[in-house]
């Protein structure tokens, strides 16, 4: 649904990229789109967040 991550030329998709400055900004931009999206968070452990619905 969506890729929150702290790389700012992460290449484009299929779906919205949200970049972020640091860590924090990061996590909860990702908790509050889970949240307003009905999804969950998984951490790529590459500097990505994704959002998807189960």
């Amino acid at each position: 649904m969506a890729v929150v991550t702290l790389r700012k030329d992460h290449p484009p998709g299929g779906v919205p990229v949200f970049a972020a400055d640091d860590e924090r900004q990061r996590e909860r931009i990702a908790l509050l789109l889970a949240k307003i999206l009905q999804g969950v968070v998984h951490d790529l452990e590459n500097g990505d967040f994704i959002i998807v619905r189960h």
